[in-house]
């Protein structure tokens, strides 16, 4: 779907080498076309002379032109030999997508190779003699297996969910060049958020490399490693190595991490015939080890370099463009200093269309339906895209998008319905809803969930735990908002029945429609419409997102996301999670944009669309809460019902939280509802920590409203006073009052 840019007529060269009367003659033809089409700055980047080159290429500039014109360029010019050179992508689409390019520029023989492709190659031809004639390793695809006999070894229970996070740090750890014993002071460093705790992940990670040398098999970080091992330990591999590739180009150079660097240099050794290519802008793989340094620190670590800035976007229209620009020239740290100011080089077209929506719901029947505009108008559902910040945000879309009969197709990920989560869940929905006694469908549905081992107080730490999670709680959500139509089946049983329609409606075959992905997984992709949704603050920026640099990656992402469109662009997010839910505020990062109002920009904020009149309304003030210790902006939701950071010291009376505990368990049990419901853990810590003295202070809680309040209020205050729990349960909210207050104060 990527489309490489160029202008439509040939701008005049510079920096265009003289040629001497051999390579004026036969070669006259190929030259001219590798030099057509380049705009000045492209054709510096082509032209320049060997040596170390960088080129900082903005979203949609034409850096694949760029390199493999510059490839093409050297060598039909004589000063390389195809079979000398070795292009380093990312991924194999992007090689096979070099190599292509360069055969129609009569650059054939050239090698465009992943990392891991290139190290694998090198080693099966080395292994004999790294080796002394032991057959090479078997290259296990997935680490799933083998770390889950390495927590049993470790005395840690993995599931498939915890063993994908430990794969990750791993993964995290190895091309870091962090060793098991190294791991926990460098999570440290780098603030991990670790599965487990750290000794722990160490303690698998340590595990991990002796089975799998008792096994006999290697990973991908072996490959690389092993590469790195060959050529620094073995002169005669070096020196075979060295004189097969000369030259060398790197793309996305911002994404090389400390293990492929490492690899690279071994490669390299002390020539310097290496052309980078990448942007600061678009680092977005920091979690896995990745990092810009070397493409920021490239000229200071590389005498001489010659740098050439792409700035043309031939991609987008200058409205987008233009709003791109304004969300990245916010942008702080080592990035910025590469900071680029595009300039659109396409027809004027539409300005951004931001919106702001009731709640979710309201927020994905409308992209469906404009989805669904667009293409009856004629736009093809291929190159059109709903992009979002999780993959657990892809339930509403996929629903809403099936309901407005747009087909799609999801990128990245698993469909809803068909991750092993919600089948799971959906199995233990049918088998309790043959003994559902008709009790709160919320407390029901979680109290099931539960039993699968999910906790509804807090997402766990880990990706893949966390995505885990959220998929869940969006059953509860659904649960929340279930309404059964005429003639159906109320409780559970329609609630499962209702499950099992929406996932039929999303079996059907797959067909070329609307493209659903992450952010992430957008990364190199462009459509002629997008729409970027849920752009709320805990989302966009994410609440684990909490160091400065994990919120400029968050800026970054979000950048990256504008710059996948070329004409359309919509900006939205709802209000609340859910109707009648809290307030929530939008996208700091579009914050003050020219034109975007509901962000809070330049122009009058428009009310939020609603798609029936007389439906509640959700306040649009949100409260600002600060950390009471340091002071600090507070944004994640346990932070802001504890009134301080994470991080800041707590002033937890524990006597208390064991009285408000124990009163919150036999208010829970009389009611037959899950303890959660009447207060979570955090409210509870904010209680035993903060103590207020009155109404007044109760509300400033986080997850204390009226109806709350109403409910609870006396009674916590006299527990606040001193009061016993044995003195304060004479009469308890029935079930009935506790369903309303869910359906109301999440």
């Amino acid at each position: 779907m990527t489309r490489d840019a160029g202008p439509d007529t040939a701008r005049p060269l510079v920096g265009s080498p003289r040629r001497s009367a051999v390579q004026a003659g036969h070669r006259d033809e190929p030259l001219a076309e590798v030099l057509s089409g380049l705009d000045e700055e492209q054709a510096a980047a082509v032209t320049a002379p060997p040596g170390p080159v960088c080129i900082l290429a903005g979203a949609g500039t034409g850096k694949t032109r760029a390199i493999t014109h510059r490839i093409a360029h050297r060598v039909v010019t004589g000063q390389v030999q195809p079979k000398h050179v070795l292009a380093v992508t990312f991924t194999a689409r992007a090689a096979a997508q070099l190599r292509e390019r360069l055969a129609g520029l009569d650059a054939h023989g050239v090698q465009a190779r992943t990392f891991h492709a290139a190290a694998l190659r090198q080693l099966r031809f080395f292994a004999p003699r790294l080796l002394r004639g032991r057959e090479m390793p078997e290259l296990v695809e997935s680490k799933a297996r083998l770390i889950v006999l390495a927590a049993a070894r470790a005395g840690v229970r993995a599931d498939r969910t915890g063993a994908r996070d430990l794969a990750a740090e791993i993964e995290w750890s190895k091309s870091s060049l962090v060793e098991p014993g190294e791991y926990v002071v460098a999570a440290a460093k780098a603030g991990r958020e670790t599965p487990l705790d750290a000794a722990q992940v160490a303690a698998v990670y340590t595990a991990y490399e002796h089975v799998k040398r008792q096994q006999g098999v290697i990973d991908f970080e072996d490959l690389l490693r092993a590469m790195c091992w060959g050529i620094e330990e073995h002169s005669d591999v070096a020196e075979q190595v060295r004189a097969q590739y000369r030259h060398f180009v790197v793309d996305e150079y911002q994404d090389v991490n400390p293990l492929q660097q490492r690899l690279l240099e071994a490669w390299l050794g002390n020539r310097t015939d290496l052309t980078v290519v990448g942007d600061a802008a678009q680092t977005i793989y920091s979690f896995t080890g990745a990092t810009s340094s070397y493409l920021v620190d490239f000229a200071r670590n590389h005498r001489n370099a010659t740098v050439v800035r792409l700035v043309r976007d031939y991609r987008s229209t200058p409205q987008v463009v233009g709003l791109a620009n304004a969300v990245i020239r916010q942008a702080r740290g080592s990035e910025a200093r590469l900071r680029l100011d595009l300039v659109g080089q396409r027809p004027a077209g539409p300005e951004p269309d931001a919106r702001v929506f009731a709640d979710e719901h309201n927020e994905a029947v409308a992209v469906a339906r404009r989805c669904a505009d667009l293409i009856a108008a004629g736009t093809p559902a291929a190159e059109i895209a709903v992009l979002f910040r999780a993959n657990a945000q892809s339930e509403t879309y996929e629903e809403a998008l099936a309901d407005a009969g747009v087909p799609y197709v999801l990128r990245g990920g698993e469909r809803f319905f068909e991750r092993a989560e919600i089948r799971q869940a959906m199995v233990a929905l049918r088998s309790a809803s043959r003994a559902d006694g008709g009790d709160d469908l919320v407390a029901t549905v979680s109290a099931v969930l539960v039993g699968l081992g999910w906790q509804p107080e807090r997402p766990p730490s880990g990706g893949a735990a966390r995505e885990r999670w959220e998929a869940l709680a969006a059953l509860v959500r659904l649960a929340a908002e279930f309404r059964p139509g005429p003639g159906a089946e109320e409780g559970l049983a329609g609630f499962t029945a209702e499950l099992g329609r929406r996932a039929h409606a999303q079996h059907a075959p797959t067909v070329a429609g609307v493209t659903l992905a992450s952010l992430h997984s957008a990364k190199g992709l462009e459509w002629d419409a997008v729409f970027l949704v849920g752009l709320v603050e805990g989302t966009m920026p994410t609440a684990y997102a909490r160091s400065a640099e994990a919120l400029e990656e968050e800026r970054r992402l979000l950048y990256v996301g504008i710059t996948r469109a070329r004409r359309l662009l919509w900006l939205s997010y709802g209000e609340a999670r859910s109707s009648g839910g809290r307030a929530r505020r939008p996208c700091r990062f579009l914050q003050g944009v020219p034109g975007l109002a509901p962000f809070g920009g330049q122009t009058a904020a428009p009310r939020a669309e609603r798609p029936a009149p007389g439906a509640p309304r959700v306040p649009r003030k949100t409260v600002i809460v600060s950390c009471r210790v340091c002071g600090a902006t507070l944004l994640a939701g346990p932070e802001r019902k504890l009134g301080r950071c994470a991080g800041c010291p707590s002033s937890l009376d524990e006597e208390l939280f064991e009285r408000l505990g124990d009163w919150r368990a036999r208010v829970a049990a009389a009611a037959k509802i899950p303890a959660y419901v009447v207060f979570t853990d955090a409210t509870l810590t904010a209680l035993a920590e903060r103590q207020p003295s009155d109404r007044a202070g109760l509300v400033e809680i986080a997850g204390i409203g009226p109806r709350k309040l109403e409910l609870y209020g006396e009674a916590v205050l006299a527990l606040l006073k001193g009061a016993s729990v044995a003195d304060l349960l004479p009469e308890q909210p029935t079930s009935e009052d506790l369903q309303k207050d869910l359906a109301t104060e999440p």
